[in-house]
Parts: C-alpha cells; sequence; structure tokens
C-alpha cells in the first residue's frame, strides 16, 4: 500500500519541515531532495520491490522515498551521510518498524555485513527475497557510487536510481552514439539496463541545474562475455575513450600498455575483421573482450 501522498508530494510541507528542524543544505553532500510522489512512485515500480525483499536506500534525505519504500518492502536499510538529518529521519520514519537507519558514508559502508546483520535479525531472508538498491543519489558522486555496488560484487539483484539525465543515457547508450562510452561498458558488463523515467528539475528541493531521469540496473547472473583478463579490458577500454577523437589502436597505444602497441592492435583489428582506424565507439563488449584476448595471446 502506498501511503497518502497528498503532504508528502506539497513542496510547502517539505519546506516547513525543513524549517522546523534549521536545516541547511550542505552542497558538499549534493543534496537535492525529491518531493514529488508521482515520481516516487515510478521508482517504485521501477525497482519491481516485493514484501519480501530488503531495500539499501542510499540518501534518504528526510525520509519521503524511504515512507514509500517501507509500505512496499519488507525492510528497508537507509544510509545516510548527513547527520544533522538524523532528527528528522526519526520523525518522519516514526511510523514504521520495518526501517534501519545508518549514519554512514556509502563509499565507506560495509554493505554485505549490513545484509548479513539483516539476516541474523530474520527481517530478510535471501531464499525467499532479493537485495535492491534504490536512491537518489548525489550526482557529483554517481559513478563511484555505482561502480562501487558492480565492481565490488554487492548481492543486489538490481540498482534504481535517480541519476543526472546525461549520465543515464551514457549508461544506457549503445555502440556508435556520441553518448557511448568507457561507462556504457562498464555498466553493460554487469548489469542490463532500463531507463524508466525522465524528470524535470522541479521536483526537488532545491531544483538541480540539470535534468535527472531513473535507471534501472538489473544485474547479470553471469558476464554476458567471457574475457580472460577483465581488468586489461578496461585498461584498454579506458584509453580507447580518453581522447575519442583518436583511433582506438592510437589510445591504446597512447597507453603505454606493457606488450601492447598501435602496430599490433592495428593488426589484430584487421585480423578481427574491423577497420584498423575504427574508433573506440564503434565496438561492442563482445568486440572488446575479444580484442583483449587476442592482443594478450598475440
Amino acid at each position: 500500500m502506498i501511503p497518502d501522498s497528498e503532504k508528502l508530494s506539497n513542496p510547502q510541507v517539505t519546506v516547513s519541515t525543513i524549517k522546523k528542524y534549521n536545516f541547511s543544505f550542505q552542497k558538499k553532500f549534493g543534496q537535492n531532495f525529491l518531493i514529488d510522489s508521482h515520481v516516487i512512485e515510478k521508482i517504485i515500480r521501477a525497482a519491481e520491490i516485493t514484501k519480501e525483499d530488503l531495500i539499501i536506500e542510499i540518501g534518504p534525505g528526510i525520509g519521503t522515498m524511504t515512507q514509500y519504500l517501507c509500505e512496499s518492502a519488507g525492510h528497508v536499510i537507509a544510509v545516510e551521510i548527513d547527520s544533522n538529518l538524523l532528527s528528522i529521519l526519526s520523525e518522519t520514519l516514526a511510523a514504521y518498524d520495518n526501517v534501519s537507519v545508518i549514519n554512514q558514508d556509502i563509499l565507506k559502508c560495509d554493505i554485505r555485513g549490513l545484509i548479513d546483520e539483516a539476516e541474523a535479525k530474520r527481517v530478510f531472508d535471501h531464499n525467499k527475497g532479493s537485495v535492491k538498491v534504490v536512491a537518489n543519489l548525489p550526482y557529483y558522486i554517481t559513478t563511484p557510487i555505482i561502480m562501487g555496488l558492480l565492481e565490488n560484487h554487492v548481492p543486489a539483484a538490481s540498482i534504481t536510481v535517480m541519476v543526472q539525465k546525461e549520465v543515464a543515457e551514457r549508461m544506457n547508450a549503445a555502440p556508435g552514439g556520441k553518448d557511448y562510452g568507457a561507462l556504457s561498458l562498464a555498466v553493460q558488463y554487469y548489469a542490463d539496463t532500463y531507463l524508466a523515467a525522465n524528470v524535470p528539475p522541479n521536483c526537488f528541493i532545491p531544483r538541480p541545474g540539470v535534468g535527472s531521469a531513473v535507471i534501472r540496473l538489473t544485474k547479470h547472473p553471469d558476464p554476458p562475455v567471457k574475457v580472460k583478463d577483465e581488468k586489461m579490458m578496461f585498461r584498454l577500454i579506458r584509453a580507447s575513450f580518453e581522447q575519442r577523437r583518436k583511433t582506438l589502436k592510437n589510445g591504446i597505444g597512447n597507453a603505454a600498455i606493457e606488450g601492447i602497441t598501435k602496430e599490433k592492435t592495428g593488426e589484430i583489428l584487421t585480423a578481427m575483421g574491423l577497420d584498423e582506424n575504427i574508433r573506440g565507439e564503434r565496438l561492442s563488449l563482445a568486440e572488446f573482450a575479444e580484442l583483449t584476448d587476442r592482443l594478450l595471446e598475440a
């Protein structure tokens, strides 16, 4: 059951709550609180939350979306870095006994430990439900948070987040487009992407200077491609996109990776049936995996 959203979607109520606690927005935390109930409902639907699920919410703010999560999930762990928000959260979440607020930096947080603790307390059973991450992410630190969750193999079935629209488009991009790059390949190696909604600035307090989007990343049970050296593949991918106007072989050649030259790269691209002067944005994830394996074997 979704809670009565009338006062939650009213910016004046949000402002009065903030004023009541004399709260000041912290630029260093990238705080833009989502206040539109219709957008929150879209996030809940996109995340496909069930009563058996454990939700990790990153940056609950004043708890507006947290209330919806509590209504939909079995248990919610809300990780908030700003200690000044704890007193507000204790009030706005007072009606819910299925939420734990953790005052930590998500980049330093032991998420696996939190999940284990939830299982030990019997508020979550991984045999019945899934761990899902849901968040309105601070835009300045979106990529480190998402890549940290993916690269550290946090046992979450999906990650549904509000991010800057441009970043969502990059994560979702296909080969050949202007948005396609190292972030697209990195995210798509770990997850399927689904753009759920575009969100205008007036849905937040304070209003951000850019448009936003909701994207769901559904984790692959296994990577969609096999590669002998995952770290080397991503090193080659980064080198290929550091200077987008350069050819892929020149980008890799300029990266000074031991044993890998632009001449060797050009030869292997030709052997793969590709133009030796192709740019990185034309290669799919499978082609980067093949290129990596061939370079390591050469």
